[in-house]
C-alpha cells in the first residue's frame, strides 16, 4: 500500500484529476487551476481530510527555501508581482473523518518569512499527513527546493536555484538563471523559451529516470546531454566534429551560448524542438 500511497501523493501534487474532498480556502492565484484538494489515497477503508492554508509573505529578501519533507510536492509559479504567496495543501488520512480532521489540525506550516517546512505528529498505523506547496513568486527569485517522494516544478522564474527530488519528477518550464536540478529516481523534463538561456546556465541530472529537453527551433546554447545505459534521441539535425560518442553529446547549437546540461545515468534521453 505504501508504494501506491507515495505515487498517489506525487500525482495529487502534480494535479492529476481525482475526486474532491473537504477543501478550505478557495482563493487562487491561478484561476485556471482546479481545486487544490483532491483525494486519491488508494485505501477506501480510511478517511481523508484536506484543507488549503494561504500565507502571504510579502517581499522576500534572499532565497526562498522549501522543504516538502518525505511525501510533499512543490510547485513554483513566477508572477508579475513582487510578493510571495504560499498555498499549503494539508492532507491527512486516519480511520475516521473526525480523526483525519483532528490530525490535519495538528500539522503546522512553519516559516520565518523565507524558509518553509511542516511539522506534525509522528506517522502511526493508518495515520498519515502530508503538506504540498503551490507558491507564487516574483519572476526573478532565488529558490532552494527539496522533497523526497514528491514532485518539484518551477515555471516562469529566473534566479539561482538548487532543486532536489530524491524519488520524484522535476519539471522546469520557461526558466533562467543559475539552475542546478537533481533527482535520484525520477524523470526530468525541461522546456525552454526565447533565443538563448538567460543567466549562467542549466545543470540538470537524474540517476535513474528519463530526461526530456524541449528547445525553440532557433535556440542558441552549448548543449550537453547523454545517458550511460539508455537510448538518446535528438529530433533535429546536428553537426558533430571529431569522434562521435554514442552515449554523450557536447556541442554548440544555434551558434552556441550559455551551457544547457541535462543528463541521466540510467534512462532514455529525448531532445526536441518546440515552443518559441
Amino acid at each position: 500500500m505504501r508504494t501506491w500511497f507515495l505515487y498517489g501523493l506525487a500525482m495529487m501534487a502534480a494535479g492529476v484529476p481525482v475526486r474532491a474532498v473537504v477543501a478550505q480556502g478557495t482563493e487562487h492565484w491561478n484561476t485556471g487551476r482546479a481545486d487544490d484538494c483532491r483525494d486519491h489515497w488508494f485505501n477506501d477503508d480510511d478517511a481523508t481530510y484536506c484543507e488549503v492554508r494561504i500565507t502571504r509573505l510579502g517581499r522576500v529578501a534572499g532565497p526562498i527555501s522549501v522543504d516538502a519533507g518525505e511525501h510533499g510536492g512543490i510547485e513554483i509559479q513566477g508572477t508579475d508581482g513582487d510578493s510571495v504567496v504560499v498555498r499549503s495543501i494539508v492532507r491527512a488520512m486516519a480511520a475516521t473523518d473526525d480523526a483525519a480532521r483532528a490530525l490535519a489540525g495538528q500539522v503546522r506550516v512553519v516559516t520565518d518569512g523565507r524558509h518553509l517546512h511542516a511539522e506534525g505528529p509522528a506517522e502511526r498505523h493508518r495515520m498519515w499527513w502530508v503538506v504540498s506547496y503551490r507558491i507564487a513568486v516574483p519572476r526573478r527569485a532565488d529558490l532552494t527546493l527539496e522533497t523526497v517522494n514528491g514532485p518539484v516544478s518551477v515555471d516562469g522564474v529566473n534566479g539561482q536555484m538548487d532543486l532536489r527530488a530524491e524519488n520524484g519528477p522535476v519539471t522546469l518550464d520557461r526558466i533562467g538563471g543559475d539552475v542546478h536540478a537533481r533527482s535520484e529516481n525520477g524523470p526530468i523534463d525541461v522546456a525552454l523559451i526565447g533565443p538563448r538561456w538567460d543567466g549562467a546556465g542549466l545543470d540538470a541530472e537524474t540517476e535513474n529516470g528519463p530526461v526530456t529537453l524541449t528547445l525553440p527551433s532557433t535556440y542558441a546554447a552549448h548543449l550537453e546531454t547523454g545517458s550511460e545505459t539508455g537510448p538518446m534521441s535528438i529530433h533535429f539535425p546536428i553537426t558533430v566534429q571529431g569522434r562521435i560518442d554514442s552515449r554523450h553529446l557536447a556541442l554548440d547549437i544555434g551558434g552556441g551560448g550559455p551551457p544547457v546540461r541535462i543528463v541521466t545515468t540510467n534512462g532514455p534521453v529525448v531532445v526536441k524542438r518546440g515552443g518559441s
